[in-house]
């Protein structure tokens, strides 16, 4: 019997069962170079491997929209230019010249400081691996011989993967590589199945057909259990099973305290699939339309109207709720394949989100417009990020009214009277709070960045990630002064980064007074069920305490007493 403790919980749930150890073919490139009389074979083996990959992806896409993006994948032009260059010029094998091409597309999510964004890196590598079998000629069937109930373990799992995997038999996953927003994450919280990711050396761990005991809640697994574990497990499995059904429970009734307070909790989300998979948990609105997406998963500049369809369709599916929709927020660590945004020595701190749309008017209008012409179809409201100036946010502003005069000539429907706020995720923002809440309709406040700048930590560098804490007392006093700042001049505040949906962090958060909290959609119903069993009084009075705390260990200690 051998234990295993996991930090990165995918998806929460006990299970018991055999493991299924996925076996890949071997699908990496032979090295070997090419004459200039195998360039044209090369390149007709390549385009070859694209119309066959296509015709399976035209197929998947009528059922799943991951396999929309993929077929649009396939047929980018800079993927596509990427291979071929290095066919010809490189004089490299078309397996080649595909593995050295996508591995270079996956590396630039993989630097990405948003996790959201470098799991993205997987869809690049999922299309890679079909590619590749295509050119080579093999089928990756690992994962069609489930016939019996499993816990699917593997190296990393793909959306392409469920294509072929029989749900029906699967108990859970627990795979080597991938993160917490990575596919195999959110297709096993939509699956309601327990997952744990990330597990380091796991494939050396555990054989095919072992017993696994997995508790996915807090990330235990045990290989071969003994009796006592196994019972311990049943009983896990039964607590765990009663506390899902009481939460699916209280996700039908108000997010309000005992005494009375309420609030709204809302979903963050990055594309329509996932609207539709945020729906079924009942939530009050979307506090974070991601729409980079939509220009990075293109070989253009989305048109007024491609973006209209997307945003539409949004406002229609929330039936009246709140949807906000970030505008472009793209730079920094998130590139696009046709955009070149020069050489920077610090990105995070240059030209990026409302920089480049200030810069780029043209582009920045096409996406307003869209966005007011939506505004017709429901609740949308426009939110502005990495505003830092009440000279950007009034350019800003003056666009979006030159947007609302055109459409109005044009005689085109669309919302005159749409609500526009912005986020607060730089310590210039919080300083300038006071001007900026008599100026827009809502504040959004990003905790990521916020932490990130206020305490000028970068927590993808490991020699200083300790640092990155947002219960740091810099922190919690910006986000009470932003919250503060709000309500004086009467607008909402609500909190779309990742402390939002942190138990620990709620009753300070309430207690400050936010508005909204805006997290994963598979995080509500447990926020949920903390908020109806905290005490806003008591919330206050912590958070009073918390607010004038000078060390983090004074505020870890107050958590938790």
């Amino acid at each position: 019997m051998k234990t295993i403790n996991v930090k990165r919980t995918a998806s929460k749930g006990v299970v018991m069962g055999k493991a299924y150890v996925v076996k890949r073919p071997d699908l990496s490139a032979d090295r070997s170079m090419i004459s200039d009389s195998m360039v044209e074979k090369e390149v007709a083996r390549y385009e070859a491997a694209i119309e066959a990959a296509k015709a399976d992806l035209s197929v998947l896409a009528e059922t799943n929209a991951i396999f929309g993006a993929h077929l649009e994948l396939v047929q980018d032009p800079t993927l596509y230019d990427g291979v071929i260059d290095k066919i010809k010029d490189e004089k490299k094998n078309a397996e080649l010249s595909l593995e050295e091409t996508v591995d270079m597309f996956a590396a630039i999510f993989a630097d990405m400081d948003d996790e959201y964004m470098r799991e993205r890196g997987s869809d690049m590598k999922d299309v890679g691996k079909r590619l590749m079998c295509k050119l080579k000629g093999v089928e990756d069937s690992a994962l069609s011989g489930i016939t019996e109930k499993v816990i699917v373990v593997a190296q990393d799992l793909a959306p392409s993967d469920t294509a072929v995997m029989n749900l029906e038999y699967v108990l859970g996953f627990i795979t080597q590589e991938g993160g917490v927003t990575s596919h195999v994450s959110i297709m096993a919280r939509n699956l309601n199945l327990p997952a744990l990711v990330g597990v380091e050396g796991i494939l050396e761990d555990v054989a095919m057909g072992d017993e696994i005991a997995m508790d996915a809640k807090n990330g235990t697994i045990i290989v071969n259990p003994d009796e006592a574990a196994k019972a311990e497990y049943a009983q896990k499995m039964e607590a765990f099973q009663k506390r899902e059904k009481e939460l699916a429970e209280i996700s039908l009734l108000p997010a309000e305290t005992p005494d009375g307070k309420t609030v709204e909790l809302f979903a963050n989300v990055g594309n329509i699939e996932d609207i539709k998979n945020a729906l079924p948990h009942h939530i009050d609105g979307i506090g974070l339309f991601r729409t980079e997406f939509l220009y990075m998963e293109n070989d253009h500049f989305p048109t007024e109207e491609e973006q209209f369809a997307v945003y539409k369709e949004a406002a229609e599916l929330l039936e009246g709720k709140e949807v906000i929709i970030r505008t472009l927020d793209i730079g920094g660590d998130k590139e696009l394949s046709y955009f070149d945004f020069g050489k920077e020595e610090n990105p995070f701190l240059g030209y990026r989100a409302i920089r480049v749309c200030l810069d780029k008017e043209d582009v920045f209008k096409t996406q307003l417009r869209a966005l007011l012409r939506a505004g017709a179809y429901g609740n949308v409201r426009i939110m502005y990020p990495m505003i830092i100036s009440v000279e950007e946010l009034d350019r800003a502003n003056e666009l979006l009214a030159i947007c609302k005069e055109e459409l109005r000539a044009e005689g085109k429907e669309f919302n005159e009277d749409i609500v526009v706020g912005m986020m607060i995720e730089t310590p210039a923002s919080v300083v300038l709070a006071d001007d900026f809440a008599s100026r827009v309709g809502f504040f959004s406040i990003g905790t990521n960045d916020l932490t990130q700048y206020t305490l000028a930590v970068d927590r993808g560098n490991k020699k200083i990630s300790h640092m990155y804490n947002s219960f740091h007392p810099a922190v919690l006093r910006n986000i009470k002064r932003t919250i503060d700042a709000g309500h004086a001049a009467g607008i909402k505040v609500g909190m779309c980064g990742e402390f939002a949906s942190d138990p620990k962090a709620l009753p300070v958060l309430l207690g400050f007074g936010l508005d909204e909290f805006s997290m994963s959609a598979g995080a509500v119903s447990e926020v949920k069920a903390e908020l109806r069993s905290t005490s806003y009084a008591e919330a206050q009075e912590l958070a009073d305490k918390v607010a004038k705390c000078a060390y983090v260990k004074e505020i870890d200690a107050l958590l938790e007493a």
